[in-house]
């Protein structure tokens, strides 16, 4: 179908549009409403015909019959011309396999293909850590998240290049997040974090013995992601600080303060100068001291009485990766509104958290980091891996993400699969980077081997 110099084709069976000049994929608002849509339909018509709800059922409502094809002249020569592959499948690292959207599920599958990739989390499915057939067999249980990661994990290492479809996986975390569970496009940050709380309750109901988070010894989920934070309140009249830990498998960060005029109203400001924030400047931001307000005294416990304050977080436990959220979604308790932030954020490939250790704002303090050591039990150098985008409106938008695999970029859009250069990725909008510990990066990329 030309249109405006496009020719823009339909794949029937994944209900999306690629662009043939310019050999990528489209996100069409319309288009996408209109197959939620018939896909609303569809499922409403099997529930009507198919009384007994049958799980198996409604999990493959999407797929259809194979049917061999083979393409025409005028097909091959539009494949031959739009074809956007790998310059050499051999040089594809082992485990880069598309992921097919099943329904305004990209924000799925952009969080998937960094989990994937994360060395330590796929080190472990990947060694048979979790055994989905012994799980089964021992707790009868029909439906867990752990399992069917497993399961991912099998299929999308198992060399075979056809894009995989993540059914299994989405109906489970259904039953996990039922207020999830819908053809709505959802939040990856959201999405992520209750992905971890289904591995973590899996797991944690097999071992019989709950674990906190923070523990060494919890599931492999927070293993991998969790972190401990330190929150330090100090009494403004008489220096007393109380001082608060909390575990967190990610980083949520404020983009840095734009530049505004004076006419900034109360909520969203008219007229915004654009400036360029940082990620380094997100964690000097996070792990500033900050005055509260007279509306939020704290009771001294030496005082006896509520006192203003300072308040600043730091860092007492780095996790083997680290993932950073990046507030891109606003919203106006004035003006009763929500609107996305588009502001360019700069992230670097390699980063350094030690300022932002408590030891290291302890001795910048006190002059020595006191009792605080659990920080220097683990390196404090990080290399970047994935990188999770958003693109398009709040409402309406696309999720992609940028792997890092044997120091060479791919973006993976859904079933799409291509490589970039590394200005692709630091041009990009990023929503979520994960970074993982320097020793453990290049350790798995001297593991990855072309297939």
């Amino acid at each position: 179908m030309p249109l405006g110099g496009h020719e823009i084709a339909v794949d029937v069976d994944r209900a999306e549009l690629f662009c043939c000049a310019c050999r990528d994929q489209i996100y069409d608002r319309d288009f996408d409403a209109a197959v939620v849509l018939c896909q609303s339909a569809a499922l409403k018509s099997a529930i009507t015909v198919q009384s007994s709800g049958n799980p198996e059922n409604m999990r493959k409502r999407r797929r259809v019959d194979y049917r061999p094809w083979s393409p025409d002249v005028r097909e091959r020569l539009l494949m031959d011309n739009g074809s956007s592959v790998l310059d050499c499948e051999i040089d594809r690292p082992r485990g880069l396999r598309g992921l097919n959207n099943l329904g305004n599920t990209c924000f799925m599958n952009s969080v998937l293909q960094a989990l994937l990739h994360t060395p330590p989390l796929r080190d472990y499915f990947l060694s048979d850590r979790h055994n989905r057939y012994y799980c089964q067999l021992k707790n009868g249980v029909k439906l867990c998240l752990a399992c069917d990661v497993d399961a991912m994990f099998s299929a999308v290492f198992s060399g075979d290049r056809k894009p995989y479809s993540p059914a299994k996986f989405l109906y489970s975390w259904w039953q996990h997040a039922s207020n999830l569970a819908s053809y709505d496009q959802q939040d990856a940050h959201e999405f992520f974090i209750s992905m971890l709380d289904g591995i973590h309750e899996n797991v944690e109901r097999d071992r019989g013995k709950p674990q906190s988070p923070g523990h060494g010894d919890c599931c492999i989920a927070h293993r991998v992601f969790s972190g401990i934070l330190r929150s330090d309140v100090m009494c403004m009249a008489c220096g007393f600080t109380s001082t608060t830990y909390d575990p967190c498998v990610d980083i949520s960060l404020d983009l840095e303060p734009h530049q505004v005029t004076a006419h900034e109203a109360n909520g969203f400001s008219s007229t915004q100068i654009p400036t360029t924030s940082t990620l380094i400047g997100c964690l000097d931001r996070f792990t500033r001291p900050e005055r509260l307000g007279s509306d939020q005294k704290f009771f001294c416990q030496q005082c006896q009485v509520s006192q203003e304050s300072l308040k600043q977080m730091s860092i007492r436990k780095l996790p083997l990766v680290s993932c950073f959220h990046i507030k891109r979604f606003e919203h106006s308790h004035t003006r009763k509104m929500s609107r996305k932030v588009d502001r360019y954020l700069q992230f670097p490939f390699s980063l350094d958290m030690a300022p932002y250790l408590s030891s290291s704002i302890l001795r910048s303090r006190f002059g020595d980091d006191g009792d605080d050591v659990a920080a220097n039990e683990m390196s404090s150098e990080f290399e970047l891996f994935a990188v999770v985008t958003h693109s398009g409106k709040l409402d309406a938008g696309h999720y992609v993400t940028y792997l890092r695999l044997s120091n060479q970029w791919y973006k993976c859009d859904d079933a799409w699969i291509t490589r970039v250069n590394e200005n692709v990725v630091r041009a990009a909008q990023g929503y979520m980077m994960f970074y993982v510990q320097k020793m453990l990066y290049y350790r798995a990329s001297a593991q990855v081997c072309p297939s």
